[in-house]
């Protein structure tokens, strides 16, 4: 059988198509993620010693939480920038890649694997902790801004207790007070008093009714007439809606303080993983060149 030859080329019969090379390395990627995370543990380790020998309660030159705060963020940053450079630049130089545009990827992959797997870790880990914060205190929010009247039973349901126990024992104290204000006692008359200060808060025609009440009960413990009682409830119940209305307004600037302040907190980390994926990146491709 005759072979037919093409001319300056190889016979027919032994044209062979070569497989291309994989572009990426997950072995050489996995080692860099796991040099990463050692160094970021090694170096977190050594500054969680550096501020520990700042704490000096004896001498009171321990620098305050914002100082702290700001440092520690500093020095997160950095060991991330350290910690995904060297990350990068061993997957890179593992890999035996020799392109820069590869070498940036390898570096950008070493930096998502190590952000996710970090996430894993701290969710897997304190995820049932932060998330029962979080609830409790959007529960609070929650009741902050809802006024008095709808607060009481939320923040009774964050602190576990029962809102109907809570009345049935105030019924019990009150059971025996007497409905002519003439025959109570003081202590009776301030219970008497308290009982009826939800409805006044609330308004209407319960409020009404309970501020006519109340007016009843102070005209007759002070002994005065029933027109300066009704001043004295007057000014009272001004006293006690610009009070409710400032605890109010309190906790709502409190609520919008503490978004700002995780809305900031977000933007920062965003922008310090960024700066991660631009070290790893860097260090990627510092290898890349390395090799050419």
């Amino acid at each position: 059988m005759a072979t037919h030859l093409t001319p300056g080329g190889l016979p027919v019969d032994d044209i062979r198509y070569a497989k291309t090379p994989t572009r990426i390395s997950w072995g050489a990627i996995f080692a860099g993620v796991v040099i990463a995370i050692a160094v970021q543990l090694v170096l977190g380790i050594l500054g969680t010693g550096i501020g520990l020998s700042l704490v000096d309660p004896v001498e009171g030159t321990t620098p305050g939480a914002a100082g702290f705060g700001i440092g520690a963020g500093i020095y997160w940053v950095i060991t991330t920038v350290i910690a995904l450079g060297a990350g990068g630049y061993a997957a890179a130089r593992v890999a035996g890649v020799q392109d820069r545009f590869d070498g940036l990827i390898h570096g950008l992959v070493v930096w998502g694997v190590t952000l996710i797997l970090t996430l894993y870790l701290l969710t897997s880990a304190v995820g049932g902790i932060i998330g029962g914060a979080f609830r409790t205190v959007g529960s609070v929010a929650t009741a902050a801004g809802s006024g008095i009247g709808a607060a009481a039973p939320k923040v009774a349901d964050v602190a576990n207790v029962d809102v109907t126990d809570v009345r049935e024992e105030a019924a019990e104290y009150l059971s025996d007070a007497p409905s002519d204000p003439a025959q109570m006692t003081p202590e009776q008359a301030q219970k008497e008093i308290a009982k009826q200060l939800p409805a006044l808060a609330r308004g209407g025609q319960e409020g009404a009714q309970a501020e006519s009440r109340i007016v009843d009960i102070v005209a007759a413990q002070r002994k005065i007439s029933r027109p300066e009682a009704q001043a004295q409830v007057t000014r009272a119940k001004a006293q006690f809606v610009k009070t409710k209305n400032d605890t109010i307004e309190t906790a709502k600037s409190a609520t919008d303080a503490a978004a700002g302040a995780a809305a900031g907190t977000s933007f920062m980390v965003v922008i310090a993983l960024l700066i991660g994926a631009a070290a790893a990146g860097f260090g990627a491709t510092a290898a890349a060149r390395r090799r050419v």
